[in-house]
């Protein structure tokens, strides 16, 4: 019972990855659809990933503790109702043609989903004892398809030709009813997961943690390799998004693609890295995890400054491929900094969590680099990001 009890949790918690990555790729839609409507500079426009992933460090740790006290099934079902607030706060937003109000409701929004993938996480490897790694990439490659379907939404519900709106309110209205409705989807989404009355497996934590700490360390802290892993997530997050945040107009400049047409390419960035991570799964079982996160640093790096030095279509094809690249860098990056931490694996995943605020700094960095110099040259923020990425595949991440 308890094992039947367990696959409806699973697939639940399926549905939950696939709307973390439906939303949050949609950002990289509304990025240039807000620029336009409210003429913003490149580093205005990249607010929407600051307040974004921003709530990240601002709730991860308070959700954390949260679910200690609610659990993780209450947990995925407020994370889904405080997701659908996030969403119907756009219809005001756009009522009133405020950019700021815009903000507010993206950050709302965005601690709803820290709430779903703080509760989602751990709670998919609890209830799948013994096939964790299995299961999570399952949920992962959901999280994926979220990421490769949003932008085809975007394009088709909000982006549709803009020639037919009167006025800017007019063209700031059109987002109102697809995120309306994808309110409606989340609030019936918690309420399937509340009937489900998933397990709360809050009692399996200290088992599955461990509490043996073989380096008789007293601070996560301790361990290098941890730290210089947290930061190896943040730089990789921040160059994930940074990079997803500008494609479109990076697209429209140097390749001459309408917006809406460069919306519909961006599902081969995300849909690369959905493709790369079954790809990488397979290859990391022949090869160290390191060595194929030092390939695909290098990978990216040579993509990056084919970009730069060429342009044009080029520079839109390259950009596209770090996508399936890109794809095994979080889970790998992780596991190695998380490894042989014992009885501090708990606080390390909280703290790399946080570490998810990359993707709020480095995009605005990217977008002043770009209002001051050019485009392409902003695209040496990400490169240097794929260099810090590339040290710890080589050195950082040796436990000591």
């Amino acid at each position: 019972m308890q094992t039947k009890s367990n696959n409806f949790a699973l697939a639940a918690l399926t549905a939950l990855f696939f709307a973390m990555g439906f939303i949050t790729v949609l950002n990289d839609i509304l990025i240039p659809h807000l620029k336009v409507i409210f003429n913003l500079n490149h580093f205005e426009s990249a607010l929407v990933q600051f307040c974004f992933f921003g709530a990240y460090f601002v709730t991860g740790g308070i959700f954390g503790k949260l679910l200690e006290k609610v659990g993780y099934p209450i947990g995925v079902v407020l994370g889904f109702i405080l997701t659908a607030i996030g969403c119907v706060l756009f219809y005001p937003a756009a009522s009133m043609a405020s950019y700021p109000i815009f903000l507010g409701a993206f950050f709302i929004l965005a601690s709803g989903v820290v709430l779903l993938q703080t509760a989602g996480n751990p709670f998919v490897t609890l209830l799948a004892p013994g096939k964790e790694a299995t299961a999570l990439t399952l949920v992962q490659a959901f999280n994926s398809l979220g990421t490769t379907l949003g932008p085809i939404f975007g394009a088709a519900f909000i982006l549709s030709d803009t020639v037919k709106y009167a006025s800017k309110l007019e063209e700031a209205q059109s987002v109102q009813i697809p995120y309306l409705g994808i309110a409606g989807i989340l609030i019936l989404l918690a309420i399937v997961t509340y009937l489900l009355r998933l397990p709360d497996a809050r009692q399996m934590v200290e088992k599955n943690i461990g509490k043996k700490n073989h380096n008789n360390k007293e601070s996560v802290f301790e361990y290098p390799h941890f730290v210089l892993g947290a930061a190896a997530i943040f730089f990789y997050v921040g160059a994930e998004v940074s990079i997803g945040s500008f494609l479109i107009l990076t697209m429209e400049k140097f390749a001459n693609i309408q917006e809406i047409t460069a919306a519909k390419y961006i599902v081969y960035y995300w849909g690369g890295a959905m493709i790369g991570r079954f790809i990488g799964s397979f290859v990391m079982t022949k090869l160290a995890p390191n060595k194929c996160l030092v390939f695909n640093s290098i990978v990216n790096i040579c993509l990056i400054m084919m970009a730069i030095l060429i342009g044009g279509k080029i520079a839109m094809v390259a950009l596209l491929a770090i996508g399936l690249f890109n794809s095994i860098m979080f889970p790998t990056i992780f596991s190695l900094a998380t490894k042989k931490l014992g009885k501090f694996t708990s606080r390390a995943s909280g703290l790399i969590s946080m570490a998810i605020v990359g993707g709020a700094l480095i995009p605005p960095v990217q977008g002043l680099v770009a209002d001051y110099f050019d485009l392409l040259i902003s695209y040496l923020v990400p490169l240097l990001c794929y260099f810090y990425i590339l040290f710890f595949a080589i050195k950082g991440y040796r436990v000591k």
